[in-house]
């Protein structure tokens, strides 16, 4: 394709990050969306008890452990004339519009087992399309360069993207999710209508432009499903960094499945913008940030200390006062850089060493396997904000004739301070930790790096005397 831009293994020029950057707008937009707004949307406006929502979890879980491994062989091994990632991407954007958009079109009027049928089929088609394309793209990243540097710089412009889209997920659904009991659902469906096309169009749009480096589709030979499984877990590198993901995940998943709580129960105020700026105004103040702390102390070091203040402002939203608590959002939310920017150079760094163990590029196994072990966290919040909350008495809406009850009793109160700070915020502490095992770094690291240099010259010879 003539218009495409090639992945470039030296220099990153703005456009290429612009072209970048637009894919994380339109899934961060979606999944921003879904994160925020189906919890309150099942729960609290349709209903559905923490009960079935818990079986929905279960389900949801399992499903979410078997296909993004089962999805990262699978592209690790494709060979096309377009690559091994951009077909996936392109082809899959439609029916991840499909999809997302059927999970807001449950009938209210179709009974407990009803509604919890439509949430759970709808929301295990739109994960299996969501997983395809967020796995693919996260794994091009390690591809486009070697360099910690010139990776940080380009997730710097996918975060930006993607804070952008987050946030718009939260702001379109706020706009138009009923706020009293007499407001129809139509507004609210119809804007996630528009949401799933658009976002769909822009991940296309980013298939277009970029195109993949064909070293490690022609030369790389794929290796054997029990030998790739081997490889995976065995790397040390690997089982620390995937360990810590889980706790970013876990924190991420209670923070947007509970914002919405925080801001109509807890603050009461009528906007969410308020929380949204605390909250989002210093993470895309933190995110190039970031630049100037790794590179004072290294990727895995920087990250470690951006985890540690996020959960210091995490717990501290527990127990401050409701006027401290935007203060405790906004450190919270610089901290929130780390996990942001950095956990996907971190995974580029284990691709590395592995490719120096197998001879291929395999990101797709780690970021499958990845979310083999840490998407549970996503089940493990959806079922913990429904327990916690019903166990705590909270009062929803549906349960109070469809009118929000602000009179909750002081321990919902406590319920939900817990589910956006106290058990995040512990859980990043605990990722900190877990870090301090990591071997990637110091001088094993510049070793492993200047290796993988050497490996793609000989790739890129070899593909050359190949015509």
């Amino acid at each position: 394709m003539s218009t495409s831009t090639s992945l470039p293994s030296g220099s990153l020029p703005l456009s290429f990050k612009v072209v970048w950057g637009v894919a994380a707008l339109g899934t961060a937009m979606i999944s921003g969306t879904f994160g925020a707004l189906q919890p309150i949307f099942y729960q609290d406006y349709l209903g559905l008890e923490a009960s079935w929502i818990g079986v929905a979890a279960i389900i949801y879980a399992i499903w979410n452990a078997l296909n993004d491994p089962i999805f990262g062989y699978i592209t690790d091994s494709t060979r096309s004339k377009h690559g091994r990632r951009i077909p996936y991407m392109r082809y899959t954007a439609p029916f991840l519009a499909l999809t997302f958009i059927l999970v807001w079109f449950a009938p209210p009027q179709a009974g407990q087992q009803g509604i919890f049928w439509w949430m759970l089929i709808s929301m295990l088609l739109y994960d299996t399309a969501y997983t395809m394309i967020g796995l693919v793209y996260s794994a091009l990243l390690p591809e486009v360069t070697e360099l910690d540097a010139e990776r940080n710089s380009l997730q710097i412009s996918s975060s930006l993207f993607g804070l952008l889209g987050t946030l718009l997920g939260f702001i379109i659904p706020d706009l138009v999710r009923p706020k009293s009991g007499d407001q129809s659902l139509l507004p609210l469906q119809t804007a996630m209508i528009v949401i799933g096309i658009a976002c769909a169009l822009l991940i296309i749009a980013t298939t277009l432009k970029v195109k993949e480096r064909p070293e490690f589709t022609r030369v790389d030979q794929p290796i054997p499903l029990m030998q790739a499984i081997t490889l995976t877990f065995s790397s040390k590198s690997f089982l620390i960094l995937v360990a810590a993901n889980f706790m970013s995940i876990l924190m991420q998943s209670l923070l947007l499945g509970s914002i919405f709580y925080l801001a109509d129960y807890v603050l009461q105020v009528q906007n969410v913008m308020l929380v949204l700026a605390a909250l989002f105004i210093p993470l895309i103040v933190g995110v190039p940030i970031t630049t100037l702390i790794r590179s004072r102390v290294g990727v895995v070091r920087a990250q470690q200390i951006l985890l540690v203040i996020a959960g210091c402002g995490l717990i501290a939203i527990s127990f401050a006062p409701n006027s401290l608590l935007l203060l405790c959002i906004a450190l919270a939310g610089f901290g929130l850089s780390g996990p942001q920017t950095l956990s996907n150079v971190l995974f580029a760094q284990v691709a590395d060493e592995d490719e120096l163990r197998s001879g291929v590029r395999r990101e797709g196994a780690f970021f499958g396997v990845n979310a083999l072990i840490t998407k549970p966290a996503q089940s493990l919040a959806l079922v913990l904000i429904a327990q916690v909350l019903a166990a705590a008495q909270f009062v929803t809406r549906d349960a109070n004739h469809g009118l929000i009850f602000l009179d909750q009793p002081p321990a919902a109160l406590f319920g939900i301070k817990m589910l956006v700070g106290l058990i995040p915020g512990v859980a990043m502490l605990i990722g900190a930790l877990i870090l301090h095992w990591y071997p990637l770094k110091g001088e094993y690291l510049k070793q492993v790096q200047e290796k993988v240099h050497a490996l793609h010259a000989s790739k890129r010879s070899k593909l050359v005397s190949r015509g």
